[in-house]
């Protein structure tokens, strides 16, 4: 996913942007309102790069981050989140009056962050915890039914009752078939929390999904970075 990271303070975004593209993110820096307005603007020949999230620091030097937001807003669809130290109710709900999608207080833990990320990003994409409106709200993988807005998991047919984390576990990982995730992203996503304590918690419920549905082949362990689910062959 491509993140627009508008922020002022040159050592916070270069911090900030190491560990979202440990996490997979391609991030483009905007220092001041007016470069974070200009790269989201379509472009005059060629195509801009499209962002999934956008990350707006509120006190900027040239334009007060509100402003920042409601010109954004009327951009982009892009979802926009909010970064700053003004914890006051006030100031977030202004904020998410403006069209803020979400808000996110500093100091803050960076599993929280990456976890609001992928939230929104589901949501704007229609991917949310009730299923896709208008789209496929069933996986298929093989043998395998995944049936996102009634939380159903069926192999050929029979029912296999899963626990709220298993769940949310598999279909995180059915919903890009193939596609590594980390170990970090699938904490912060299922558990909403760091990767530090919760590590042997992931590890047993990978062992408990292959258990339950039979197919230890289903979900690989690749060693060092996270898992993978793999398609049954047909």
């Amino acid at each position: 996913m491509r993140l627009l990271l508008v922020e002022d303070d040159d050592h916070v975004a270069a911090a900030l942007s190491a560990v979202l593209a440990r996490h997979g993110f391609s991030v483009t820096h905007a220092r001041n309102g007016e470069e974070a307005l200009q790269a989201v603007l379509p472009a005059t020949h060629g195509e801009r790069p499209s962002f999934g999230v956008i990350l707006l620091d509120l006190g900027l030097p040239d334009q007060d981050g509100y402003q920042v937001c409601g010109k954004l807003r009327k951009l982009t669809p892009t979802p926009v989140i909010m970064v700053t130290a003004r914890a006051d109710v006030r100031s977030r709900i202004h904020g998410l009056n403006l069209g803020a999608d979400d808000y996110v207080v500093k100091p803050y833990d960076t599993g929280e962050l990456l976890a609001r990320i992928h939230a929104v990003s589901r949501r704007s994409s229609g991917g949310d915890d009730g299923g896709p409106a208008g789209e496929e709200t069933a996986l298929r993988l093989g043998a395998v039914t995944i049936e996102l807005p009634t939380r159903r998991v069926s192999v050929d047919g029979a029912a296999v009752p899963l626990t709220r984390k298993e769940f949310d576990l598999l279909a995180l990982l059915a919903q890009r078939p193939g596609v590594v995730f980390r170990r970090e992203q699938i904490i912060s996503e299922v558990w909403r929390t760091s990767w530090e304590g919760t590590g042997r918690t992931l590890e047993v419920h990978v062992a408990s999904l292959r258990s339950k549905l039979r197919m230890p082949a289903l979900i690989e362990t690749v060693r060092g970075v996270g898992y993978r689910l793999v398609v049954p062959a047909a």
